[in-house]
């Protein structure tokens, strides 16, 4: 399917615009600050992981999913130079422009969101679904990354990680700020480092869409409330409970070991919690 840019007309909301070998892109600016975001065509997919996968979870209970839509969604977590400019502050533990946000809540993303919506108008941005979510991240695969199925050697040590995503077993290699998490006791890395933390982002191997950083690095707030049985039965533009006391999180971490950083994994938190885990980016549905 082409994407919303190939009759030749940007939003009102777009400073630039394109094609390029991931497909179609566009980018806005906001007080000097450019955010480029990536076309994720509608589609069916097995969400979730089969019973073979190495490190899979119970809760990632495999059905289809059919999404109907397609969306364009940001082709890096948020920045803290993006979050700096919108909210005028940075919250972040490991503080440099060109890494992730982190330190932020659920409920700190939809402020956020609002912001820069509001100084875009038309922009009309929001948390991805957590169906939307793992669709833009497999990019198509079937296997637990989108560079393959993961051979789990030990907690913190997966090779193929090591080419597209920022976890527990590399997290500390050229690691340069000096209040790294002390990394020096954790079990099994597939490199020996004693400071870790997030990395700047767009450093690894991004994914066939352009999407970088979906593994790793930081953890994604998504819009969906959790739901333990996962709505596990073929849904069609899937969006979660109707309520609850958590909202999904994906993707894994710089702090977390292996098996979290899988297209199936998902993990969830309180919408007020706060930690230099988590970060988000943002979609934007086509209508």
């Amino acid at each position: 399917m082409s994407h919303p840019l190939s009759n030749g007309i940007p939003p009102a909301w777009a400073d630039a615009w394109g094609q390029d070998e991931y497909g179609g892109w566009v980018a806005f600016e906001f007080d000097g600050i450019s955010q480029l975001l990536r076309w994720i065509p509608p589609g069916e997919f097995l969400m979730g992981s089969p019973e073979s996968e190495q490190g899979r979870y119970d809760w990632e209970i495999q059905h289809q999913v059919t999404l109907t839509q397609g969306f364009w969604l940001f082709d890096t977590p948020v920045t803290q130079a993006l979050w700096q400019a919108v909210m005028g502050e940075n919250p972040s533990r490991f503080q440099s422009p060109q890494r992730p946000v982190e330190n932020v809540s659920w409920n700190d993303a939809q402020e956020f969101i609002k912001k820069l919506n509001d100084g875009l108008p038309g922009l009309e941005l929001c948390l991805p679904s957590e169906a939307q979510w793992e669709h833009a991240c497999r990019a198509g695969i079937k296997t637990a990354t989108y560079a393959g199925d993961l051979k789990i050697l030990g907690e913190g040590n997966a090779p193929l990680l090591d080419k597209i995503a920022w976890y527990g077993g590399n997290s500390g290699v050229d690691f340069e700020l000096e209040n790294g998490y002390d990394s020096s006791d954790w079990k099994e890395k597939q490199y020996e480092h004693k400071q870790a933390g997030t990395h700047p982002v767009a450093l690894k191997q991004p994914n066939s869409l352009g999407l970088y950083d979906m593994l790793g690095n930081v953890w994604e707030w998504c819009e969906d409330y959790w739901s333990d049985s996962y709505l596990a039965e073929a849904q069609t533009d899937p969006k979660g409970p109707a309520d609850g006391d958590s909202r999904v999180i994906r993707g894994g971490s710089w702090f977390g070991g292996a098996r979290g950083v899988r297209a199936a994994c998902r993990n969830a938190g309180s919408p007020d919690y706060r930690d230099a885990y988590r970060g988000f980016r943002c979609a934007r549905v086509q209508a």
